[in-house]
């Protein structure tokens, strides 16, 4: 088992910045990807980003530019910082991590951008 424990939403104004973290434990050993998901009102749960063990990104097209994923493999821990945020960033973001093909979730932690 994986615990996934998010930290650092909340709300902002548009235009600016959050970090959101996401501490990993438990049988962390062979962890693959981790990535940020969202889901905002009335729709689906999205990828943001990921990020491998080797740390090769991807990025949802809305946010490439804006947000970037990094990762620290000695904590356990994977980052989102967030820019330049818009209202339609406000969402429900989840962590994510992939190990021995089961991916694990964390709570979420709410972002609110106002406009």
């Amino acid at each position: 088992q994986v615990q996934l424990v998010e930290s650092g939403g909340g709300l902002v104004q548009a235009g600016g910045s959050l970090r959101l973290s996401c501490a990993a434990s438990g049988s962390i050993f062979s962890i693959n990807a981790m990535g940020w998901y969202r889901q905002g009102p009335g729709k689906q749960r999205e990828l943001v980003a990921d990020i491998t063990s080797g740390g090769s990104t991807n990025y949802a097209a809305s946010v490439k530019g804006r947000f970037t994923i990094s990762r620290n493999n000695a904590k356990n821990t994977v980052y989102l910082q967030m820019n330049s945020l818009k209202s339609e960033d406000t969402a429900v973001y989840y962590c994510a991590a992939d190990r021995a093909f089961i991916r694990y979730w964390g709570q979420g932690t709410q972002v609110t951008v106002s406009s």
